[in-house]
């Protein structure tokens, strides 16, 4: 298919850009295969370059000749195009509706974007497996890299290599994998060095009406106990939900059969957090709200208890592993809220996750390479779209909220800042980069890795770094526990007000602190130089050395 056929009118003089916050733009708007651009042809005024794929819906409004198309896109941002004659208008709504909602990958923009900076680093090399293994090593010889999905045969969504108990050979992952849904067998997820303990994460058992039974599994998940311990079974369905999967050929695993484990049931519901988000936006970006209809609006979103029940179970299941009890996390199919708490647990308990490349580490680890969250179905449509697939979900813009309540509560401790995860929201559902494309870790045979370039060598970039960084960090080795309590945990404004108010107060307060923190390096600077220099002072001459 060539992108010209879908290009009714490649070029519109006389359009005018309406955008929060910015003044007017007059220009020229021009369609190509992936982007949307308007610009004025004058030096000082920036240009408009919209991604097809950020755009979530449009919608178009007639006075006279003139036409408007407002632009809601998948960041939240809304626009308008103001365009002189009516059959110009119809013609690039037509255009931008079909390019915004192509289907294969393959012809997505990441495929033909080619970079303007300098490739230093190759994000896709820079986390790998067995280089994560190298670190596990060092800590302990009890588990291995097993290639038994080399092929992805076994499992889609896991990597071909996967770390596993020594004793535990391959053809019992075979077996496990096919008593677990999607053949998600039990896999290491994270080893707390304090104590040894670890958390693993995997689908549902497939135990159906029948009560069926694999040993094969049980070997696997008690081979991660120390002699005499127990462990936590931290299921993120309800009780009445994991036994209706019962009926569905899927279910729990039953005390009798796994007596050296606890299973804890918890409330994380990801089939609403489509229709929670669209309730969320709808009312943040209603400005006539009276402040009781507000609060009833945030309130009847449910966003705010997700963010809630996510925490809440991430602090179970760090608190298990911190007092010494190996973990096995899984919700339904294993690739939604099973790494929403995994992945905020090893954030409570582990340092390195706090830092850039750790929690770029711990994204690549949790959700892409070795877990497969389905980016692209999950990430297909944000607030805006009329048509719903069922399958998009916002289960990692949740998640990166979930960070975001931490950062807040423990501002020092994270070497990153908002920014960094604003970003990460964004490039998740629209990007020039092929990190967040695809639905599971197969989907590297599309050549991902030969044809795209990674997200993480533009941010590993010196500049893109001191963007990102957090001027407040100071590093943090103690397990940090986030409040849930509903007092403590904030409506998001970076993303989701950021575009129906103006941020120019608080970017003035942040490079003001950001001044503090320089000036104030610098005096503690000086004071260094003069000890130093008085400590000389006094070793060459006793008699200035103090009483």
């Amino acid at each position: 298919m060539e992108f010209a056929e879908l290009i009714k009118t490649p070029r519109v003089d006389g359009v005018v850009l309406h955008r929060p916050f910015l003044p007017t733009v007059e220009g020229t708007l021009c369609l190509t295969g992936h982007h949307l651009i308007l610009s004025s042809r004058q030096d000082n005024t920036e240009e408009l370059w919209l991604l097809h794929s950020n755009i979530d819906a449009i919608e178009k409004r007639f006075v006279g000749s003139l036409g408007s198309i407002i632009v809601k896109c998948k960041d939240l941002r809304i626009i308008k195009l103001d365009i002189p004659g009516m059959d110009e208008c119809l013609n690039i709504a037509s255009s931008i509706e079909a390019l915004s909602t192509l289907d294969s990958v393959s012809l997505m923009y990441p495929f033909f974007y080619r970079p303007m900076f300098e490739v230093i680093e190759d994000g896709w090399n820079t986390f790998r497996p067995a280089d994560a293994f190298k670190d596990l090593e060092s800590m302990t010889d009890e588990w291995r890299l097993s290639d038994v999905n080399k092929d992805f045969s076994i499992c889609l969504s896991y990597a071909p290599l996967v770390a596993v108990p020594k004793d535990i050979d391959d053809e019992t992952l075979r077996k496990v994998a096919t008593f677990r849904h999607g053949g998600r067998f039990p896999v290491l997820s994270y080893y707390h060095k304090k104590n040894g303990m670890v958390m693993m994460r995997a689908g549902q058992p497939l135990t159906g009406t029948s009560g069926r039974r694999c040993k094969e599994d049980e070997k696997l998940i008690n081979a991660t106990l120390r002699p005499g311990k127990r462990g936590y079974i931290i299921d993120t369905r309800t009780v009445n939900v994991a036994q209706q999967a019962k009926a569905k050929g899927g279910g729990f695993e039953s005390e009798a059969n796994y007596p050296q484990w606890r299973r804890i049931h918890k409330a994380i519901e990801s089939n609403v957090l489509q229709e929670s988000l669209i309730k969320l936006v709808e009312a943040c970006n209603d400005q006539t709200h009276s402040m009781d209809r507000w609060l009833s609006k945030l309130e009847a979103s449910n966003w705010q208890t997700h963010v809630k029940e996510i925490l809440t179970t991430a602090c179970l299941a760090a608190q298990c592993i911190d007092e010494g009890a190996s973990v096995l996390v899984h919700g339904t199919e294993g690739t939604d809220s099973t790494l929403q708490v995994t992945s905020l647990a090893q954030i409570i308990l582990d340092p390195a996750s706090r830092t850039i490349r750790g929690f770029q580490n711990l994204v690549e680890r949790e959700w892409l390479q070795q877990a497969g969250h389905p980016f692209q179905v999950r990430c297909s449509q944000s607030a805006y779209s009329n048509t719903k697939s069922r399958q998009e979900a916002p289960v990692f813009l949740l998640f990166l909220d979930c960070v975001w309540q931490i950062l807040r509560q423990f501002p020092c401790s994270f070497e990153f800042n908002e920014s960094f995860l604003v970003l990460l929201f964004e490039h998740a559902y629209a990007s020039q980069f092929g990190t967040f494309l695809g639905n599971c870790a197969a989907d590297v045979k599309l050549g991902l890795l030969e044809k795209t370039v990674s997200l993480w060598s533009w941010v590993n970039r010196q500049q893109e770094l001191e963007r990102l960084t957090n001027p407040l960090y100071e590093a943090n080795s103690l397990v940090i526990w986030p409040s849930v309590a509903p007092q403590s945990l904030l409506l998001w404004e970076g993303v989701f007000l950021r575009w129906n108010r103006s941020s120019k107060c608080l970017d003035e307060a942040y490079e003001e602190m950001v001044h503090i923190i320089e000036y104030n390096k610098e005096l503690q600077s000086k004071v260094n130089t003069l000890r130093r220099q008085l400590a000389q002072l006094e070793t060459e001459d006793p008699l200035l050395q103090s009483p």
